[in-house]
């Protein structure tokens, strides 16, 4: 089954942290197929802003019909999303791109920013042992005691108010998170670096690209990002974050 455009209502809608907002959609058909790592459009009730903002799916609940997006405000669009309301309705395009694979390994979930909320549906449906490692600015902690009913929560801050002072490497090296398969989503920075920590240790790792979309479904070609082989459409070394990734093996990306 393919992607779906629906009229989602609004069932909830909350302010996490700083910026930071946490909205629940009924959207019984999309919620049917997601799976962790995917994302859905959303077009905001202002016709003058006619590109949809991508955002992360946080949370499935199939059963219910529910889709849950934690979202940063970043510009007028997502601010005007903060003002929604429960029982308001919004139009959403999704499941879009391609989720993560899940293995029944050991592993690490690496989230940072506002590539936390995308690991925590992973961490509610992946089996076996598992260590989260979450990254932060400060002690805001948005999403952390959520984590904690699916495994090891180690943390990390920028400004050292919690957990490892640096970044989630640094967390991961000094308290000792271990797995055999690396799951992430973050800023590309701290993807460059679990890529090259993965790299050194032999460990497979699958990260979830953050970049600007336009279309989100692979048309535009606006979101490209460099590859170590040819893509079969433009036939260069790059591939489309919105519909070949956001999820891609590190081994095959260039950051």
């Amino acid at each position: 089954m393919g992607k779906k455009q629906q009229t989602a209502k609004i069932v909830s809608q909350t302010m996490l942290a700083d910026g930071i907002f946490d909205m629940e959609l009924q959207a019984e058909e999309i919620a049917a197929q997601a799976k962790p790592g995917q994302f859905i459009s959303v077009y905001v009730n202002d016709k003058s802003k006619i590109l949809p903002r991508p955002i992360s799916i946080c949370g499935i609940d199939a059963e219910k019909g529910i889709l849950r997006i934690v979202y940063r405000i970043a510009g007028e669009g997502t601010k005007q999303m903060s003002s929604y309301q429960k029982g308001d309705s919004v139009k959403i395009l999704g499941p879009l791109g391609n989720g993560f694979t899940m293995k029944k390994d050991r592993a690490i979930l690496i989230g940072g920013g506002i590539g936390i909320p995308p690991m925590l549906e992973l961490a509610k449906q992946l089996d076996g042992p598992k260590s989260i490692v979450l990254g932060y600015r400060d002690s805001e902690m948005f999403l952390k005691d959520e984590f904690e009913a699916y495994g090891d929560v180690f943390v990390s801050t920028e400004d050292g108010s919690v957990g490892t002072k640096g970044n989630v490497i640094d967390a991961i090296k000094e308290q000792g998170a271990e797995g055999n398969v690396i799951y992430a989503c973050g800023p590309t920075p701290m993807l460059k670096g679990i890529q090259a920590y993965a790299a050194e240790n032999g460990i497979e790792a699958q990260i979830s690209l953050e970049e600007r979309m336009a279309c989100g479904i692979g048309a535009c070609l606006a979101c490209v990002c460099q590859s170590k082989e040819a893509d079969e459409h433009s036939h260069v070394c790059s591939k489309r974050v919105c519909k070949d990734g956001p999820v891609f093996d590190a081994r095959e990306v260039v950051l």
